[in-house]
């Protein structure tokens, strides 16, 4: 049986790619979701809505590819949108 060389345009990507391009406002919210702030918390720091910070939630959570807020966490890390250090002392 011959193995198939070169010609990887053709395999199926196992990791797609994390569209890692987030605004400042979305990467404020998630520094504050990785500091175990709620959203009601996040919008009165914030001075916003409860239902805009959700929303920027919900747009992390599309772009990262993920379902709860564990997945958001460490899929951030993995990706370098927080520091591997971050909330430490």
């Amino acid at each position: 049986m011959a193995r198939s060389r070169g010609n990887t345009a053709l395999q199926i990507d196992r990791h797609p790619k994390v569209d890692l391009s987030i605004t400042p406002r979305q990467r404020e919210i998630l520094k504050m979701v990785a500091l175990g702030h709620t959203n009601r918390e996040i919008a009165e720091t914030l001075d916003i809505s409860i239902r805009t910070v959700e929303v920027h939630r919900f747009n992390l959570m599309r772009r990262l590819n993920v379902r709860n807020v564990a997945q958001l966490l460490r899929s951030a890390f993995q990706q370098g949108l927080l520091p591997r250090n971050f909330g430490l002392k």
